[in-house]
């Protein structure tokens, strides 16, 4: 294992000794958002987890476009560009299992599932979340605990297979899926439960059943973490966030499960005191990605407003108008998550917390505009008051000069700002 891996290894046996710890897991494949993370860790000389899910990566190409050892190509070529220490880093592979290719019958979709999880651990990715929890045609939308423990189990032994072909590392694993499916959750926000301490013991003794029956025990012992729902989640526009008092049980739960520590997905847009507070009560793997590219976007429209008052230009489109244009031409990644008027769904389009705007940056068109906006900006010094005005949230370092007035350095620096967040949450 690098450094870091036997670092997060460690992370259930430190908080089990009376260690307070937690870490951040990116999730984003955007190419701003990795050199941020990165930038972030190696100025606090912290390990950064870096993960990509399911339909991001896979052995298919997914929607990026890349295989496990592209993404993992893609990071460490970030890494060296930044200086980033590459023992510092952990790969992680989110929500691995049948999602992608759930239209099929089980067999065939769990067949594909093995590929991709063979070419996630091939690949050196340390930290493997097994997740079969989704049905496949012909079963109904989530099968019985045992069925979905057996099948990750069976995604597991592919994984340790690959490693012991490849020569690789041993990675950890995370088991448990009490939250929506890879690309957000669909149904309302009002009734949104915790899950129940019997509900994660279950989950941990199905697991270690069906890891024991594959002659898995060695295996599972590398098992640290559980994905259970601490009550939090983000929709549109609101932001359900973390009330320690009604995860209190399922916190308490860590204690007969020494090996483990909950994950938390979905933590977007919570406050640092609820981040802090979801640390504190064991949820010590915190997820976020559609805060970091929302961030981002933010930004970049900014930057956009800026840029019409510095180098007007009546020929160059704005970047909400291309990335409209964009969206409205290829509408797959976003019309079944934004409803109402065409209005609304204009607003929701650039603004919602669910960011489905973040799947858009890759398109050709979309990354023409943004070309564009950046060498009309250029290198030069952008005045204070129009950071004020337009990026608020960053006068205040560029004042006190730890953030450079330039366009590049004030994308960087709006992620960051979300990273010291989890940063200062998790200690």
């Amino acid at each position: 294992m690098s450094r870091a891996t036997d670092g997060l290894s460690a992370i259930a046996a430190d908080r089990a000794a009376g260690e307070r710890r937690g870490i951040t897991s990116i999730c984003s494949a955007h190419p701003l958002v990795i050199e941020a993370a990165l930038r972030h860790g190696k100025a606090r000389d912290a390990d950064v987890l870096i993960e990509a899910t399911c339909n991001q990566v896979n052995h298919e190409g997914g929607y990026t476009g890349m295989t496990p050892r592209d993404f993992r190509r893609f990071v460490e070529t970030v890494a060296g560009k930044v200086g980033f220490p590459l023992e510092r880093l952990v790969l992680g592979g989110d929500h691995l299992g049948p999602n992608p290719w759930k239209h099929l019958p089980a067999p065939e979709a769990m067949a594909k599932a093995s590929r991709m999880v063979d070419a996630y651990a091939e690949a050196g990715f340390t930290k493997i979340h097994l997740d079969a929890s989704m049905g496949c045609a012909g079963e109904g939308a989530a099968p019985a605990d045992a069925t979905v423990a057996a099948r990750a189990a069976e995604l597991a032994e592919v994984a340790e297979a690959a490693t012991e072909r490849s020569g690789g590392p041993k990675p950890v694993y995370v088991i448990g899926t009490e939250v929506p499916v890879p690309g957000g959750a669909l149904e309302a926000m009002d009734h949104l439960a915790v899950t129940t301490p019997e509900a994660a013991r279950e989950t941990v003794r199905v697991h270690r059943d069906a890891f024991s029956r594959r002659g898995l025990d060695q295996a599972f012992s590398r098992a640290i973490g559980v994905v259970v729902q601490p009550g939090v989640e983000f929709g549109n526009a609101e932001v359900i966030t973390y009330e320690p008092e009604h995860a209190r049980a399922l916190g308490d739960t860590l204690r007969d499960l020494p090996q483990f520590v909950f994950e938390a997905h979905s933590t977007d847009y919570q406050p640092i005191s609820a981040l802090t507070a979801l640390v504190d009560d064991g949820f010590a793997i915190l997820k976020v990605g559609p805060w970091l590219t929302f961030a981002l976007r933010e930004a970049l429209y900014g930057l956009s407003h800026i840029a019409e008052v510095l180098v007007p230009d009546r020929t160059r489109e704005t970047l909400p108008a291309a990335m409209d244009r964009v969206m409205l031409a290829a509408p797959d990644n976003w019309k079944n998550y934004y409803h109402g008027s065409e209005a609304e769904q204009r607003i929701e389009r650039h603004f919602s917390y669910s960011d489905r705007i973040r799947y858009y940056w890759p398109a050709p068109a979309a990354q023409q505009a943004v070309d564009a906006l950046m060498q009309a900006l250029g290198d030069r010094d952008i005045p204070l008051p129009l950071i004020s005005q337009y990026l608020g949230r960053l006068d205040g370092a560029v004042a006190t000069r730890s953030v450079a007035p330039k366009a590049g350095e004030l994308l960087i620096a709006s992620v960051t700002d979300v990273l010291d967040i989890y940063a200062r949450a998790t200690g």
